[in-house]
C-alpha cells in the first residue's frame, strides 16, 4: 500500500491489494510522490514487475469502487489495510525485500483483525437507492458534521499547516484524513447515482446532476490531499507517515460514513466490540509492518544472544 522505491520507480507491487484504502487511492498517490521526490527517472517505465504492479493497482481500485456500492462502507474502508501485508509478502519474494518476524506478525495481525471485522459488520446495507441518498445528504446532522470538517480544513489549511506543517506530522495527516470525509461518501454516491443514470430511470436526470456534482467533490479532495501527502513525504518518513495515516483516515472515514448512512444502528453491541477489537488488531498490524520495517531482528540473532548469556 504505501511502499518504497524500486527498479528504479515506485514499488507498485506494494498496492497491489489497495482495495481502499482508502483509502481511495491514497496507496497510489503515496506511492506516486516517492519517485517524485526521489527525482529517479523514468527507468521504471520499462520494467515488467513496475507495469504488473500498476496494472494490478489499477484493477484494485476498480473493485474498491464496486465494492462501495455493495458493501457497508464500515466494512470496506478498514479491510483496505490487506493491501499492506500482501504488498509486503509479495515485495518479499518478488523485489527480494526483507520482511523481519515483527513484519511477519504485522501480516499475521492484519489478516486477523480484518476476519474478525467481517464476522462482525454489518449485515445489510443501509443506502440502496439514489434517493435515499439524497435524504441522507440532506441530513441536518450531516450538513452540520460536513459544516465543522470545513472550518476544521480552513483552519488547518490556512493558519497551522504554514506555521507548523514542517514539524508536526499530524497536521498533514489530518488535513488528508479530513479529507476522507468527502471521499469515501463521494465514492459512495457515485456508484449509486451510476445505477438510476444506467437502468434510465425517471430521476435520471435528477441523478446525473447528483454524479457530476460529487465527482467534482471527489476530484477536489483528491488533488489536495496528493499536494498535502506530498508535503508530508518531503518532510517525514514515508513508514511513519503511512502507518498514523491509515489509522487516522479510517477512523474519520467511519465517523462520517457513520453519520451519513448510518451503518451502525444494526449493529449490536458485541459486534460493535469486535469490530473495534478487529480495527485495533488491523491497526496494530499496520504500525508492525511500516514502522518497524527497516528494524534488524529475528528469531536467529535472538537465539544466538540468549546462548552468550547463558
Amino acid at each position: 500500500m504505501w511502499g518504497t522505491e524500486s527498479y528504479g520507480g515506485p514499488r507498485s507491487s506494494s498496492a497491489t491489494g489497495e482495495a481502499v484504502d482508502s483509502t481511495t487511492s491514497s496507496a497510489a498517490i503515496m506511492d506516486g510522490s516517492s519517485a517524485l521526490i526521489s527525482g529517479a527517472g523514468t527507468s521504471y517505465l520499462t520494467d515488467i514487475v513496475w507495469w504488473a504492479g500498476t496494472i494490478a493497482m489499477a484493477v484494485g481500485q476498480i473493485g474498491n469502487f464496486l465494492a462501495y456500492t455493495a458493501v457497508p462502507t464500515v466494512l470496506v474502508t478498514p479491510l483496505g489495510a490487506l493491501g499492506v501485508p500482501f504488498g509486503s509478502i509479495l515485495a518479499s519474494y518478488l523485489l527480494k525485500e526483507k520482511l523481519n518476524i515483527l513484519g511477519k506478525l504485522g501480516c499475521l495481525l492484519s489478516c486477523a483483525g480484518s476476519v474478525v471485522l467481517i464476522i462482525h459488520s454489518p449485515k445489510s446495507e443501509s443506502v440502496t437507492t439514489q434517493a435515499e441518498l439524497e435524504e441522507k445528504l440532506t441530513n441536518p446532522v450531516f450538513v452540520g458534521y460536513l459544516c465543522i470538517v470545513l472550518l476544521m480544513l480552513l483552519l488547518l489549511i490556512f493558519w497551522i499547516a504554514p506555521a507548523h506543517g514542517p514539524t508536526n506530522i499530524m497536521v498533514y495527516i489530518s488535513i488528508c484524513s479530513l479529507l476522507g470525509s468527502f471521499t469515501v461518501p463521494s465514492t459512495k454516491g457515485i456508484g449509486l447515482a451510476a445505477q438510476d443514470i444506467l437502468h434510465n430511470n425517471p430521476s435520471s436526470q435528477r441523478a446525473l446532476c447528483l454524479c457530476l456534482v460529487l465527482l467534482a467533490v471527489l476530484g477536489c479532495s483528491i488533488i489536495v490531499q496528493f499536494r498535502y501527502i506530498n508535503k508530508a513525504l518531503e518532510c517525514f518518513d514515508s513508514s511513519v507517515f503511512g502507518a498514523i495515516y491509515y489509522v487516522v483516515f479510517t477512523t474519520l472515514v467511519l465517523l462520517a460514513s457513520a453519520i451519513l448512512f448510518r451503518e451502525w444502528s444494526n449493529v449490536g453491541l458485541v459486534d460493535f466490540l469486535g469490530m473495534a477489537c478487529g480495527f485495533t488488531t488491523v491497526s496494530v498490524g499496520i504500525v508492525l509492518i511500516q514502522v518497524f520495517k527497516e528494524f534488524n531482528f529475528n528469531l536467529g540473532e535472538m537465539n544466538k544472544s540468549n546462548m552468550k548469556t547463558d
